[in-house]
Protein backbone atom coordinates (compact mmCIF):
# COMPACT_ATOMS: atom_id res chain seq x y z
CA UNK A 1 0.00 0.00 0.00
CA UNK A 2 1.02 3.66 -0.28
CA UNK A 3 0.03 6.62 1.58
CA UNK A 4 0.66 10.39 0.87
CA UNK A 5 0.96 13.04 3.59
CA UNK A 6 0.94 16.37 3.53
CA UNK A 7 1.44 18.81 6.30
CA UNK A 8 3.33 22.00 6.92
CA UNK A 9 4.60 25.25 8.48
CA UNK A 10 4.60 24.31 11.91
CA UNK A 11 6.07 21.18 14.26
CA UNK A 12 2.20 20.99 15.38
CA UNK A 13 0.76 19.66 11.75
CA UNK A 14 4.40 17.79 10.88
CA UNK A 15 4.55 15.57 14.19
CA UNK A 16 0.95 13.93 13.81
CA UNK A 17 1.72 12.86 10.05
CA UNK A 18 5.17 11.53 11.43
CA UNK A 19 3.26 9.71 13.84
CA UNK A 20 0.77 8.10 11.95
CA UNK A 21 3.01 7.38 9.12
CA UNK A 22 5.22 5.26 11.69
CA UNK A 23 2.56 3.49 12.73
CA UNK A 24 1.25 2.81 9.35
CA UNK A 25 4.43 1.21 8.59
CA UNK A 26 4.45 -0.99 11.57
CA UNK A 27 1.18 -1.88 11.09
CA UNK A 28 1.48 -2.73 7.39
CA UNK A 29 5.24 -3.22 7.35
CA UNK A 30 6.26 -3.48 3.50
CA UNK A 31 3.93 0.39 2.73
CA UNK A 32 5.30 3.56 1.20
CA UNK A 33 5.08 7.01 2.39
CA UNK A 34 5.32 9.72 0.73
CA UNK A 35 5.34 13.65 1.66
CA UNK A 36 4.05 16.30 -0.24
CA UNK A 37 5.27 20.36 2.11
CA UNK A 38 5.67 24.01 1.32
CA UNK A 39 8.98 25.06 -0.29
CA UNK A 40 11.10 26.59 2.13
CA UNK A 41 9.35 25.39 5.34
CA UNK A 42 10.28 23.55 8.49
CA UNK A 43 8.82 20.23 6.98
CA UNK A 44 11.61 19.92 4.18
CA UNK A 45 13.78 19.55 6.86
CA UNK A 46 11.81 17.52 9.51
CA UNK A 47 10.16 15.13 7.47
CA UNK A 48 13.94 14.08 5.92
CA UNK A 49 15.41 13.69 9.69
CA UNK A 50 12.25 10.99 10.18
CA UNK A 51 13.27 8.78 7.29
CA UNK A 52 10.43 10.03 4.59
CA UNK A 53 10.70 11.48 1.20
CA UNK A 54 9.31 14.74 0.78
CA UNK A 55 8.63 16.73 -2.30
CA UNK A 56 8.40 20.36 -2.20
CA UNK A 57 5.44 22.74 -3.99
CA UNK A 58 5.14 26.09 -3.98
CA UNK A 59 2.82 27.64 -1.47
CA UNK A 60 1.80 30.97 0.70
CA UNK A 61 -0.73 32.00 2.99
CA UNK A 62 -3.69 33.75 2.93
CA UNK A 63 -3.50 37.50 4.22
CA UNK A 64 -6.26 38.64 6.49
CA UNK A 65 -5.02 42.84 5.67
CA UNK A 66 -7.35 44.94 4.17
CA UNK A 67 -4.54 47.12 2.46
CA UNK A 68 -3.10 46.57 -1.26
CA UNK A 69 -0.49 44.70 -0.03
CA UNK A 70 -2.51 42.47 1.43
CA UNK A 71 -4.65 41.73 -1.72
CA UNK A 72 -1.63 41.68 -3.50
CA UNK A 73 -0.73 38.96 -1.68
CA UNK A 74 -3.81 36.83 -1.83
CA UNK A 75 -3.86 37.32 -5.62
CA UNK A 76 -0.13 35.70 -5.60
CA UNK A 77 -1.75 32.89 -3.07
CA UNK A 78 -4.51 32.54 -5.54
CA UNK A 79 -1.83 31.95 -8.59
CA UNK A 80 0.34 29.58 -6.32
CA UNK A 81 -2.99 27.57 -5.17
CA UNK A 82 -3.60 26.56 -9.15
CA UNK A 83 0.00 25.63 -9.42
CA UNK A 84 0.61 23.62 -6.66
CA UNK A 85 -2.55 22.09 -7.03
CA UNK A 86 -1.80 21.08 -10.68
CA UNK A 87 2.22 19.82 -9.65
CA UNK A 88 0.10 17.92 -6.61
CA UNK A 89 -1.52 16.44 -8.85
CA UNK A 90 1.84 14.89 -11.19
CA UNK A 91 2.97 13.94 -7.72
CA UNK A 92 0.27 11.96 -6.85
CA UNK A 93 -0.35 10.67 -10.45
CA UNK A 94 3.26 9.29 -10.56
CA UNK A 95 3.43 8.11 -6.89
CA UNK A 96 -0.13 6.28 -7.02
CA UNK A 97 -1.06 6.92 -3.21
CA UNK A 98 -4.23 4.18 -1.76
CA UNK A 99 -5.17 7.35 0.40
CA UNK A 100 -3.83 11.31 1.25
CA UNK A 101 -3.92 11.96 4.85
CA UNK A 102 -3.08 15.69 5.50
CA UNK A 103 -2.98 17.10 9.28
CA UNK A 104 -3.25 20.88 8.75
CA UNK A 105 -1.15 23.95 7.35
CA UNK A 106 -1.80 25.31 4.11
CA UNK A 107 -0.07 23.35 1.82
CA UNK A 108 -3.05 20.28 2.90
CA UNK A 109 -5.61 22.91 0.31
CA UNK A 110 -4.05 22.03 -2.98
CA UNK A 111 -3.00 18.32 -2.16
CA UNK A 112 -6.19 17.12 -0.96
CA UNK A 113 -7.76 19.05 -3.91
CA UNK A 114 -6.00 17.40 -6.56
CA UNK A 115 -6.57 14.06 -4.84
CA UNK A 116 -10.00 14.53 -4.64
CA UNK A 117 -9.95 15.32 -8.80
CA UNK A 118 -8.66 12.02 -8.91
CA UNK A 119 -11.03 10.35 -6.60
CA UNK A 120 -8.43 9.01 -4.21
CA UNK A 121 -9.74 8.40 -0.62
CA UNK A 122 -8.24 11.74 1.38
CA UNK A 123 -8.56 12.37 5.02
CA UNK A 124 -7.70 15.26 6.63
CA UNK A 125 -7.28 15.48 10.89
CA UNK A 126 -7.27 18.85 12.63
CA UNK A 127 -5.41 18.30 15.90
CA UNK A 128 -6.68 21.87 18.09
CA UNK A 129 -10.11 22.89 19.14
CA UNK A 130 -10.99 25.52 16.89
CA UNK A 131 -10.19 24.44 12.84
CA UNK A 132 -8.13 26.17 11.04
CA UNK A 133 -9.20 27.81 7.88
CA UNK A 134 -7.70 25.18 5.08
CA UNK A 135 -9.71 22.58 7.45
CA UNK A 136 -13.05 24.32 6.92
CA UNK A 137 -12.14 24.80 3.56
CA UNK A 138 -11.43 21.27 3.12
CA UNK A 139 -14.00 19.87 5.35
CA UNK A 140 -16.92 20.13 2.64
CA UNK A 141 -14.89 17.82 0.19
CA UNK A 142 -12.78 15.80 1.94
CA UNK A 143 -14.17 11.83 2.53
CA UNK A 144 -13.24 11.69 6.61
CA UNK A 145 -12.66 14.53 9.07
CA UNK A 146 -10.79 13.38 11.89
CA UNK A 147 -10.48 15.97 15.17
CA UNK A 148 -8.45 16.21 18.37
CA UNK A 149 -11.09 17.31 20.70
CA UNK A 150 -14.66 16.58 21.08
CA UNK A 151 -15.70 20.17 20.98
CA UNK A 152 -14.44 20.65 17.62
CA UNK A 153 -17.30 18.50 16.02
CA UNK A 154 -19.62 21.86 16.38
CA UNK A 155 -17.63 24.12 14.26
CA UNK A 156 -18.20 22.01 11.11
CA UNK A 157 -21.31 21.82 9.15
CA UNK A 158 -21.66 18.10 8.88
CA UNK A 159 -20.69 17.04 12.59
CA UNK A 160 -21.98 13.54 11.70
CA UNK A 161 -18.95 13.58 9.37
CA UNK A 162 -15.94 14.28 12.06
CA UNK A 163 -14.77 11.38 14.14
CA UNK A 164 -12.97 12.41 17.59
CA UNK A 165 -9.74 10.35 17.73
CA UNK A 166 -7.26 12.72 20.16
CA UNK A 167 -4.26 14.05 18.57
CA UNK A 168 -1.39 11.39 17.53
CA UNK A 169 1.81 11.32 19.11
CA UNK A 170 4.84 9.73 18.16
CA UNK A 171 6.17 6.37 19.20
CA UNK A 172 9.29 7.95 20.44
CA UNK A 173 7.78 9.01 22.79
CA UNK A 174 6.86 5.80 24.19
CA UNK A 175 10.77 4.80 24.34
CA UNK A 176 11.93 6.81 27.15
CA UNK A 177 11.28 6.23 31.05
CA UNK A 178 12.03 9.20 33.58
CA UNK A 179 15.39 7.82 34.80
CA UNK A 180 16.73 6.82 31.41
CA UNK A 181 16.03 10.15 29.77
CA UNK A 182 17.84 11.80 32.73
CA UNK A 183 20.59 9.25 32.92
CA UNK A 184 21.27 9.87 28.84
CA UNK A 185 21.32 13.29 29.59
CA UNK A 186 23.64 13.75 32.69
CA UNK A 187 20.85 15.21 34.94
CA UNK A 188 20.91 14.09 38.50
CA UNK A 189 17.57 12.21 39.96
CA UNK A 190 17.74 14.72 42.61
CA UNK A 191 17.48 17.98 40.69
CA UNK A 192 14.33 19.43 38.94
CA UNK A 193 14.52 19.65 35.14
CA UNK A 194 11.94 22.42 33.60
CA UNK A 195 11.79 22.21 29.99
CA UNK A 196 10.95 25.39 28.25
CA UNK A 197 9.65 25.18 24.19
CA UNK A 198 7.66 28.05 22.26
CA UNK A 199 7.04 26.62 19.05
CA UNK A 200 9.11 25.08 15.73
CA UNK A 201 10.30 29.28 15.43
CA UNK A 202 10.36 30.62 18.70
CA UNK A 203 8.81 33.06 20.46
CA UNK A 204 9.91 37.03 20.58
CA UNK A 205 8.05 37.98 23.82
CA UNK A 206 9.42 34.53 25.26
CA UNK A 207 12.80 34.57 24.49
CA UNK A 208 12.91 37.88 26.44
CA UNK A 209 11.16 36.76 29.55
CA UNK A 210 13.28 34.10 29.67
CA UNK A 211 16.69 35.80 28.38
CA UNK A 212 15.67 37.42 31.52
CA UNK A 213 14.99 34.63 34.00
CA UNK A 214 18.14 32.91 33.06
CA UNK A 215 20.40 35.54 35.33
CA UNK A 216 18.11 35.62 38.10
CA UNK A 217 18.36 31.99 38.62
CA UNK A 218 22.14 32.11 39.60
CA UNK A 219 20.89 32.82 43.27
CA UNK A 220 19.59 29.68 43.68
CA UNK A 221 19.97 27.27 40.87
CA UNK A 222 17.45 24.56 42.58
CA UNK A 223 16.50 23.33 38.81
CA UNK A 224 18.15 22.72 35.29
CA UNK A 225 16.36 24.27 32.61
CA UNK A 226 16.22 23.32 29.10
CA UNK A 227 15.49 26.51 26.48
CA UNK A 228 14.71 26.08 23.19
CA UNK A 229 15.09 29.24 21.49
CA UNK A 230 13.71 28.62 17.73
CA UNK A 231 15.80 29.54 15.09
CA UNK A 232 14.26 33.06 14.04
CA UNK A 233 15.69 34.24 18.05
CA UNK A 234 18.35 31.84 18.86
CA UNK A 235 21.32 33.75 18.08
CA UNK A 236 20.06 37.27 19.18
CA UNK A 237 19.32 35.80 22.68
CA UNK A 238 22.66 33.98 22.90
CA UNK A 239 23.96 37.37 22.06
CA UNK A 240 21.81 38.73 25.28
CA UNK A 241 23.15 36.30 27.58
CA UNK A 242 26.56 36.64 26.35
CA UNK A 243 26.37 39.54 28.62
CA UNK A 244 24.21 38.90 31.33
CA UNK A 245 24.86 35.20 31.54
CA UNK A 246 27.77 34.34 29.79
CA UNK A 247 28.41 30.49 31.23
CA UNK A 248 24.73 29.41 31.01
CA UNK A 249 25.20 26.41 32.51
CA UNK A 250 26.58 28.00 35.91
CA UNK A 251 23.26 29.42 36.22
CA UNK A 252 21.76 25.69 35.37
CA UNK A 253 20.24 26.36 31.87
CA UNK A 254 21.17 25.03 28.53
CA UNK A 255 20.12 27.27 25.89
CA UNK A 256 19.73 25.17 22.12
CA UNK A 257 18.30 26.38 18.98
CA UNK A 258 16.06 23.92 18.79
CA UNK A 259 15.46 19.98 20.91
CA UNK A 260 15.52 18.23 18.35
CA UNK A 261 15.69 15.05 21.02
CA UNK A 262 12.12 16.38 22.14
CA UNK A 263 10.72 12.31 23.15
CA UNK A 264 14.22 12.22 25.47
CA UNK A 265 13.66 15.76 26.89
CA UNK A 266 10.56 15.64 27.95
CA UNK A 267 10.37 12.46 29.61
CA UNK A 268 13.28 13.59 31.55
CA UNK A 269 11.33 16.85 32.30
CA UNK A 270 9.04 17.58 35.79
CA UNK A 271 7.57 20.84 34.26
CA UNK A 272 7.12 21.82 31.00
CA UNK A 273 7.00 26.10 29.44
CA UNK A 274 5.39 25.92 26.08
CA UNK A 275 2.81 27.22 24.13
CA UNK A 276 -0.43 25.76 23.42
CA UNK A 277 -0.28 23.72 20.19
CA UNK A 278 -2.53 21.05 20.07
CA UNK A 279 0.18 18.62 19.20
CA UNK A 280 2.39 19.55 22.34
CA UNK A 281 -0.66 19.35 24.36
CA UNK A 282 -1.27 15.63 23.38
CA UNK A 283 2.77 15.12 24.10
CA UNK A 284 2.30 16.60 27.30
CA UNK A 285 -0.68 14.54 28.38
CA UNK A 286 0.88 11.32 27.27
CA UNK A 287 3.96 11.48 29.23
CA UNK A 288 1.93 12.87 32.21
CA UNK A 289 3.83 16.86 32.62
CA UNK A 290 2.37 19.54 34.34
CA UNK A 291 2.98 22.67 32.25
CA UNK A 292 2.44 26.07 32.46
CA UNK A 293 1.33 27.31 28.79
CA UNK A 294 1.06 30.66 27.09
CA UNK A 295 -1.07 30.26 24.53
CA UNK A 296 0.31 32.51 21.35
CA UNK A 297 -1.73 35.48 21.09
CA UNK A 298 -0.69 34.98 17.07
CA UNK A 299 -3.28 33.22 15.79
CA UNK A 300 -6.55 33.25 14.37
CA UNK A 301 -9.97 32.52 17.04
CA UNK A 302 -7.66 32.22 19.85
CA UNK A 303 -7.29 28.57 19.72
CA UNK A 304 -4.21 27.67 21.60
CA UNK A 305 -6.10 29.89 24.20
CA UNK A 306 -9.07 27.49 24.28
CA UNK A 307 -6.74 24.47 24.12
CA UNK A 308 -4.73 25.62 26.71
CA UNK A 309 -8.04 26.18 28.67
CA UNK A 310 -9.31 22.20 28.48
CA UNK A 311 -5.45 21.42 30.52
CA UNK A 312 -6.37 23.78 32.74
CA UNK A 313 -9.70 22.95 33.57
CA UNK A 314 -8.55 19.65 33.76
CA UNK A 315 -5.87 20.85 36.58
CA UNK A 316 -2.90 19.80 34.87
CA UNK A 317 -1.76 23.20 33.41
CA UNK A 318 -1.45 26.83 34.81
CA UNK A 319 -2.75 29.43 31.88
CA UNK A 320 -0.60 32.75 31.58
CA UNK A 321 -1.66 35.32 29.38
CA UNK A 322 1.32 37.39 27.85
CA UNK A 323 1.59 40.62 29.43
CA UNK A 324 0.03 39.21 32.82
CA UNK A 325 3.56 38.55 34.33
CA UNK A 326 7.50 38.84 33.92
CA UNK A 327 10.63 37.12 34.69
CA UNK A 328 10.51 37.93 37.99
CA UNK A 329 6.99 35.89 38.82
CA UNK A 330 7.36 33.54 36.02
CA UNK A 331 10.42 32.25 38.41
CA UNK A 332 9.23 32.26 41.35
CA UNK A 333 5.61 30.15 40.27
CA UNK A 334 8.21 27.81 38.64
CA UNK A 335 9.69 27.48 42.33
CA UNK A 336 6.56 27.23 43.37
CA UNK A 337 5.45 24.26 41.85
CA UNK A 338 8.47 22.67 41.97
CA UNK A 339 8.82 22.67 46.00
CA UNK A 340 4.80 21.30 46.01
CA UNK A 341 5.15 17.95 45.52
CA UNK A 342 1.67 16.98 46.42
CA UNK A 343 0.28 19.75 43.97
CA UNK A 344 3.08 18.42 40.83
CA UNK A 345 1.79 14.93 41.29
CA UNK A 346 -2.20 16.01 41.12
CA UNK A 347 -1.09 17.89 37.74
CA UNK A 348 0.77 14.70 36.60
CA UNK A 349 -2.16 12.37 36.94
CA UNK A 350 -4.54 15.24 35.81
CA UNK A 351 -2.71 15.19 32.35
CA UNK A 352 -2.76 11.41 32.50
CA UNK A 353 -6.35 11.70 32.25
CA UNK A 354 -7.06 13.65 29.66
CA UNK A 355 -4.39 11.59 27.24
CA UNK A 356 -5.79 9.33 24.11
CA UNK A 357 -3.06 7.15 23.63
CA UNK A 358 -4.91 5.02 21.45
CA UNK A 359 -5.68 8.05 18.96
CA UNK A 360 -2.69 7.19 16.45
CA UNK A 361 -4.21 3.83 15.98
CA UNK A 362 -7.84 5.32 16.09
CA UNK A 363 -6.67 7.15 13.29
CA UNK A 364 -4.90 4.09 10.93
CA UNK A 365 -8.04 2.64 11.91
CA UNK A 366 -10.06 4.85 9.98
CA UNK A 367 -7.77 5.40 6.94
CA UNK A 368 -7.58 1.56 6.28
CA UNK A 369 -10.96 1.55 6.64
CA UNK A 370 -11.48 4.83 4.24
CA UNK A 371 -9.85 2.47 1.40
CA UNK A 372 -12.61 -0.24 1.61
Amino acid sequence: MRFLFTCGGTAGHINPAVAIAGRLKELLGDCEILFIGAKGMMEMQLVPREGYEIRGIEITNISRELSLEGLAHNARTLKNVALSTEKAARIIKSFKPDAVIGTGGYVCYPVLTAARRLHIPTLVHESNAVPGLTTKLLSRHVDRIMVGFEESRSHYPDPDKVTVTGTPVRGSFSLFTKETARAQLGIPNDRPLVVSVWGSLGAAHMNAVIGEMIPMMKDDPSFRLVHSAGSRYYQQLRAELAQSAPDCAAFGADVREYIYDMPRVMAAADLVLCRAGASSLAELCYMGKPAVIVPSPNVTNHHQERNARVLERAGGAKVLLEGEFDAASLLALIRSLLSDREQMEAMREAMLSLAVPEATDRICGIILDALH
